[in-house]
Protein backbone atom coordinates (compact mmCIF):
# COMPACT_ATOMS: atom_id res chain seq x y z
CA UNK A 1 0.00 0.00 0.00
CA UNK A 2 1.66 3.07 -1.00
CA UNK A 3 0.45 6.39 -0.20
CA UNK A 4 0.16 10.13 -1.71
CA UNK A 5 -0.37 13.31 0.37
CA UNK A 6 -2.26 15.96 -1.37
CA UNK A 7 -0.72 19.40 -1.60
CA UNK A 8 -1.88 21.47 -0.19
CA UNK A 9 -4.11 19.99 2.42
CA UNK A 10 -4.71 21.40 6.21
CA UNK A 11 -4.75 24.55 7.76
CA UNK A 12 -5.00 27.89 5.74
CA UNK A 13 -4.34 31.22 6.23
CA UNK A 14 -7.83 32.52 7.91
CA UNK A 15 -7.54 29.09 10.11
CA UNK A 16 -4.17 29.99 11.53
CA UNK A 17 -5.53 33.07 12.20
CA UNK A 18 -8.23 32.10 14.14
CA UNK A 19 -6.63 29.85 16.23
CA UNK A 20 -3.89 32.29 17.36
CA UNK A 21 -6.29 34.93 18.23
CA UNK A 22 -7.80 32.62 20.36
CA UNK A 23 -4.23 31.56 21.38
CA UNK A 24 -3.40 35.20 21.91
CA UNK A 25 -6.34 36.34 23.66
CA UNK A 26 -5.61 33.31 26.37
CA UNK A 27 -2.02 34.40 27.30
CA UNK A 28 -3.90 38.36 27.95
CA UNK A 29 -6.20 37.58 29.46
CA UNK A 30 -6.30 34.54 30.88
CA UNK A 31 -9.92 32.28 31.47
CA UNK A 32 -12.31 32.50 31.20
CA UNK A 33 -13.31 33.65 27.60
CA UNK A 34 -15.87 32.51 25.58
CA UNK A 35 -15.91 31.96 22.08
CA UNK A 36 -19.10 32.21 19.75
CA UNK A 37 -19.92 28.87 18.13
CA UNK A 38 -16.85 26.86 17.12
CA UNK A 39 -13.76 28.87 16.58
CA UNK A 40 -13.39 26.54 13.48
CA UNK A 41 -15.17 23.41 12.58
CA UNK A 42 -13.03 20.93 13.90
CA UNK A 43 -13.28 18.32 16.70
CA UNK A 44 -10.01 17.78 18.00
CA UNK A 45 -9.27 21.86 17.45
CA UNK A 46 -12.51 22.51 19.94
CA UNK A 47 -11.72 19.87 22.43
CA UNK A 48 -8.00 21.15 23.16
CA UNK A 49 -9.45 24.81 23.30
CA UNK A 50 -12.28 23.37 26.05
CA UNK A 51 -9.56 22.04 27.79
CA UNK A 52 -7.60 24.99 28.28
CA UNK A 53 -10.22 26.86 29.23
CA UNK A 54 -12.18 28.22 26.26
CA UNK A 55 -15.74 28.15 26.56
CA UNK A 56 -18.04 27.72 23.17
CA UNK A 57 -21.41 29.23 23.21
CA UNK A 58 -24.12 29.85 20.63
CA UNK A 59 -25.94 32.45 21.89
CA UNK A 60 -24.47 36.10 23.31
CA UNK A 61 -26.71 35.59 26.23
CA UNK A 62 -24.78 33.10 27.77
CA UNK A 63 -21.58 35.29 28.64
CA UNK A 64 -21.76 37.71 31.41
CA UNK A 65 -21.93 41.45 30.73
CA UNK A 66 -18.06 42.93 30.01
CA UNK A 67 -16.79 39.25 29.93
CA UNK A 68 -14.32 38.34 26.79
CA UNK A 69 -15.77 37.38 23.61
CA UNK A 70 -14.30 36.09 20.36
CA UNK A 71 -16.56 35.46 16.98
CA UNK A 72 -15.44 32.59 15.26
CA UNK A 73 -13.75 32.48 11.69
CA UNK A 74 -17.07 32.11 9.92
CA UNK A 75 -18.78 35.28 10.58
CA UNK A 76 -21.93 37.03 12.74
CA UNK A 77 -24.47 38.93 11.26
CA UNK A 78 -25.04 42.76 12.33
CA UNK A 79 -27.39 41.88 15.11
CA UNK A 80 -25.21 40.20 16.99
CA UNK A 81 -22.55 42.69 16.18
CA UNK A 82 -24.84 44.92 17.92
CA UNK A 83 -25.56 42.72 20.75
CA UNK A 84 -21.94 42.51 21.07
CA UNK A 85 -21.68 46.26 22.11
CA UNK A 86 -24.62 46.83 23.35
CA UNK A 87 -23.48 44.20 26.03
CA UNK A 88 -19.97 46.03 26.58
CA UNK A 89 -18.21 42.43 25.82
CA UNK A 90 -14.70 42.73 25.14
CA UNK A 91 -14.58 41.71 21.94
CA UNK A 92 -11.72 39.92 18.95
CA UNK A 93 -13.02 39.29 16.15
CA UNK A 94 -11.70 35.86 14.20
CA UNK A 95 -14.14 36.49 11.20
CA UNK A 96 -11.91 35.12 8.25
CA UNK A 97 -11.15 37.85 5.92
CA UNK A 98 -12.43 36.52 3.11
CA UNK A 99 -15.46 35.53 4.55
CA UNK A 100 -15.45 39.62 5.41
CA UNK A 101 -14.99 40.25 1.59
CA UNK A 102 -17.78 38.70 0.89
CA UNK A 103 -19.43 40.54 3.93
CA UNK A 104 -18.51 43.99 2.40
CA UNK A 105 -19.81 43.07 -0.64
CA UNK A 106 -23.32 42.25 0.26
CA UNK A 107 -23.41 45.50 2.37
CA UNK A 108 -22.17 47.72 -0.84
CA UNK A 109 -24.86 45.84 -2.93
CA UNK A 110 -27.48 46.41 -0.30
CA UNK A 111 -26.38 50.20 -0.24
CA UNK A 112 -26.93 50.53 -3.80
CA UNK A 113 -30.48 49.84 -3.56
CA UNK A 114 -29.73 45.70 -5.88
CA UNK A 115 -30.98 43.13 -4.31
CA UNK A 116 -28.89 40.41 -3.03
CA UNK A 117 -27.97 36.84 -4.37
CA UNK A 118 -26.71 34.14 -1.81
CA UNK A 119 -25.57 31.17 -3.27
CA UNK A 120 -24.92 28.42 -0.18
CA UNK A 121 -26.31 26.16 2.32
CA UNK A 122 -28.99 26.99 4.87
CA UNK A 123 -27.80 26.23 8.54
CA UNK A 124 -24.37 26.91 7.43
CA UNK A 125 -22.90 29.41 10.35
CA UNK A 126 -20.98 31.27 7.38
CA UNK A 127 -24.19 31.72 5.55
CA UNK A 128 -26.02 32.83 8.59
CA UNK A 129 -23.55 35.65 9.34
CA UNK A 130 -23.49 36.71 5.41
CA UNK A 131 -27.20 36.61 5.47
CA UNK A 132 -27.34 38.85 8.25
CA UNK A 133 -25.34 41.87 6.84
CA UNK A 134 -28.16 43.56 5.04
CA UNK A 135 -32.09 43.74 5.34
CA UNK A 136 -34.10 40.23 4.87
CA UNK A 137 -35.93 41.30 2.07
CA UNK A 138 -33.02 42.48 0.03
CA UNK A 139 -30.48 38.88 0.83
CA UNK A 140 -31.96 35.65 -0.64
CA UNK A 141 -30.41 32.14 0.00
CA UNK A 142 -29.82 29.97 -3.19
CA UNK A 143 -29.12 26.39 -2.45
CA UNK A 144 -29.70 24.27 -5.94
CA UNK A 145 -30.32 25.39 -9.27
CA UNK A 146 -34.57 24.88 -8.81
CA UNK A 147 -34.41 27.72 -6.41
CA UNK A 148 -33.11 30.23 -8.82
CA UNK A 149 -36.60 30.26 -10.67
CA UNK A 150 -38.50 30.91 -7.31
CA UNK A 151 -36.37 34.12 -6.83
CA UNK A 152 -38.67 37.70 -6.00
CA UNK A 153 -36.67 40.18 -6.63
CA UNK A 154 -37.56 44.21 -6.76
CA UNK A 155 -36.33 44.42 -10.43
CA UNK A 156 -34.96 42.30 -12.23
CA UNK A 157 -32.44 44.40 -13.77
CA UNK A 158 -30.50 45.35 -10.12
CA UNK A 159 -29.48 41.95 -8.79
CA UNK A 160 -26.14 40.70 -7.83
CA UNK A 161 -24.89 37.19 -6.14
CA UNK A 162 -21.86 36.00 -3.91
CA UNK A 163 -21.37 33.00 -2.49
CA UNK A 164 -20.31 30.66 0.57
CA UNK A 165 -16.48 30.92 0.55
CA UNK A 166 -16.47 27.27 0.97
CA UNK A 167 -18.31 25.52 -1.79
CA UNK A 168 -16.67 23.55 -4.79
CA UNK A 169 -16.75 25.56 -8.24
CA UNK A 170 -19.06 22.64 -9.10
CA UNK A 171 -21.43 23.51 -6.50
CA UNK A 172 -21.36 26.99 -7.87
CA UNK A 173 -21.33 26.75 -11.73
CA UNK A 174 -24.55 25.86 -12.31
CA UNK A 175 -26.27 27.68 -10.63
CA UNK A 176 -24.22 30.96 -11.29
CA UNK A 177 -25.01 30.16 -14.96
CA UNK A 178 -29.01 29.96 -14.46
CA UNK A 179 -28.80 33.30 -12.41
CA UNK A 180 -27.09 35.02 -15.65
CA UNK A 181 -29.77 33.48 -17.62
CA UNK A 182 -32.29 34.60 -15.48
CA UNK A 183 -30.92 37.98 -15.17
CA UNK A 184 -28.97 39.77 -17.78
CA UNK A 185 -27.48 41.89 -16.10
CA UNK A 186 -26.32 40.39 -12.90
CA UNK A 187 -23.18 41.69 -11.03
CA UNK A 188 -20.61 39.40 -9.83
CA UNK A 189 -17.88 39.29 -7.41
CA UNK A 190 -14.80 41.28 -8.33
CA UNK A 191 -12.83 37.87 -7.73
CA UNK A 192 -14.50 34.56 -7.12
CA UNK A 193 -15.75 34.20 -3.59
CA UNK A 194 -14.52 30.63 -3.55
CA UNK A 195 -11.53 31.35 -1.02
CA UNK A 196 -8.53 30.40 -2.59
CA UNK A 197 -7.88 27.65 -0.26
CA UNK A 198 -11.28 25.64 -0.59
CA UNK A 199 -10.02 25.81 -4.36
CA UNK A 200 -5.99 24.72 -4.02
CA UNK A 201 -7.48 22.14 -1.88
CA UNK A 202 -10.23 20.86 -4.17
CA UNK A 203 -7.61 21.25 -7.35
CA UNK A 204 -5.29 18.93 -5.05
CA UNK A 205 -8.19 16.27 -4.68
CA UNK A 206 -8.83 16.15 -8.46
CA UNK A 207 -5.41 15.07 -8.58
CA UNK A 208 -5.40 12.47 -5.76
CA UNK A 209 -8.04 11.28 -7.39
CA UNK A 210 -7.19 10.49 -10.64
CA UNK A 211 -4.30 8.04 -9.53
CA UNK A 212 -5.37 6.48 -6.21
CA UNK A 213 -8.06 3.79 -5.91
CA UNK A 214 -9.15 5.16 -2.29
CA UNK A 215 -9.12 8.52 -0.66
CA UNK A 216 -9.23 9.86 3.15
CA UNK A 217 -10.03 13.42 3.61
CA UNK A 218 -9.21 14.46 7.32
CA UNK A 219 -11.57 16.59 9.32
CA UNK A 220 -15.04 16.81 10.81
CA UNK A 221 -18.01 15.86 9.40
CA UNK A 222 -19.39 20.00 10.78
CA UNK A 223 -16.36 21.62 8.28
CA UNK A 224 -18.22 22.18 4.86
CA UNK A 225 -15.02 22.09 3.32
CA UNK A 226 -13.32 18.84 3.85
CA UNK A 227 -16.92 17.79 2.95
CA UNK A 228 -16.98 19.06 -0.21
CA UNK A 229 -13.41 17.40 -0.77
CA UNK A 230 -14.96 13.97 -0.14
CA UNK A 231 -17.47 14.92 -2.39
CA UNK A 232 -15.25 16.08 -5.31
CA UNK A 233 -13.10 12.68 -5.10
CA UNK A 234 -16.49 10.52 -5.21
CA UNK A 235 -17.60 12.78 -8.20
CA UNK A 236 -14.20 11.89 -10.19
CA UNK A 237 -14.57 7.83 -9.57
CA UNK A 238 -12.69 7.66 -6.38
CA UNK A 239 -14.26 5.96 -2.91
CA UNK A 240 -13.80 8.64 -0.76
CA UNK A 241 -13.75 9.09 3.05
CA UNK A 242 -14.39 11.81 5.26
CA UNK A 243 -13.05 10.91 9.10
CA UNK A 244 -12.26 12.90 11.80
CA UNK A 245 -8.85 11.19 12.59
CA UNK A 246 -6.81 7.22 12.97
CA UNK A 247 -9.91 6.21 15.57
CA UNK A 248 -12.45 6.22 12.51
CA UNK A 249 -10.43 4.16 10.29
CA UNK A 250 -11.75 0.70 9.11
CA UNK A 251 -9.21 -1.55 7.99
CA UNK A 252 -10.96 -3.70 5.46
CA UNK A 253 -11.31 -0.27 3.34
CA UNK A 254 -8.20 -0.45 2.29
CA UNK A 255 -8.04 -4.76 0.94
CA UNK A 256 -7.02 -4.46 -2.71
CA UNK A 257 -6.17 -0.55 -2.96
CA UNK A 258 -2.50 -0.82 -3.45
CA UNK A 259 -2.10 3.51 -4.09
CA UNK A 260 -4.58 5.83 -1.33
CA UNK A 261 -4.75 9.29 -1.12
CA UNK A 262 -4.82 11.65 2.22
CA UNK A 263 -6.10 15.13 2.42
CA UNK A 264 -7.03 16.99 4.78
CA UNK A 265 -9.75 19.79 5.06
CA UNK A 266 -8.86 24.12 5.76
CA UNK A 267 -9.60 23.29 9.44
CA UNK A 268 -7.43 20.14 10.39
CA UNK A 269 -4.34 20.02 11.83
CA UNK A 270 -1.24 18.11 10.34
CA UNK A 271 -1.08 16.30 13.74
CA UNK A 272 -4.13 14.26 12.46
CA UNK A 273 -2.78 13.37 9.72
CA UNK A 274 0.27 12.10 10.89
CA UNK A 275 -1.89 10.15 13.16
CA UNK A 276 -3.69 8.64 10.10
CA UNK A 277 0.05 8.04 8.86
CA UNK A 278 1.09 6.17 11.75
CA UNK A 279 -2.31 3.65 11.51
CA UNK A 280 -1.25 3.25 7.48
CA UNK A 281 1.85 2.51 8.25
CA UNK A 282 0.97 -0.53 11.13
CA UNK A 283 -1.36 -1.99 8.47
CA UNK A 284 1.07 -2.45 5.75
CA UNK A 285 1.72 1.17 3.73
CA UNK A 286 5.01 1.11 2.57
CA UNK A 287 5.85 4.58 1.17
CA UNK A 288 4.71 8.28 1.59
CA UNK A 289 4.97 10.63 -1.04
CA UNK A 290 4.07 14.38 -1.36
CA UNK A 291 2.51 15.61 -4.37
CA UNK A 292 3.93 18.90 -5.49
CA UNK A 293 1.59 21.71 -5.15
CA UNK A 294 0.81 24.64 -5.20
CA UNK A 295 3.22 26.50 -2.03
CA UNK A 296 0.80 28.60 -0.15
CA UNK A 297 2.26 32.00 1.25
CA UNK A 298 -0.82 33.92 2.49
CA UNK A 299 -1.00 35.41 5.83
CA UNK A 300 -3.73 37.05 7.45
CA UNK A 301 -2.49 40.16 10.30
CA UNK A 302 -3.64 39.78 13.58
CA UNK A 303 -5.72 42.48 15.61
CA UNK A 304 -3.68 44.49 17.99
CA UNK A 305 -4.83 41.91 20.72
CA UNK A 306 -2.09 42.98 23.13
CA UNK A 307 -3.66 46.83 23.01
CA UNK A 308 -6.78 45.56 25.08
Amino acid sequence: MDILLANPRGFCAGVDRAIAIVDQVLAVFGTPIYVRHEIVHNHTVVADLKQRGVIFIEELADIPDGAVCIFSAHGVPQAVRSDAAARQLRLFDATCPLVTKVHSEVARHSQAGLDVVLIGHRGHPEVEGTLGQCPPAQIHLVEKVADVANLAVKNADQVAYVTQTTLSMDDTRDIIAALQARFPKLVGPRKSDICYATQNRQNAVRTLAQQCELVLVIGSATSSNSKRLRELAERHGTTAYLVDGSADLHRDWFADKPQIGITAGASAPESLVAQVLDQLREWGATSVTEQPGIREEVVFALPPIAKF
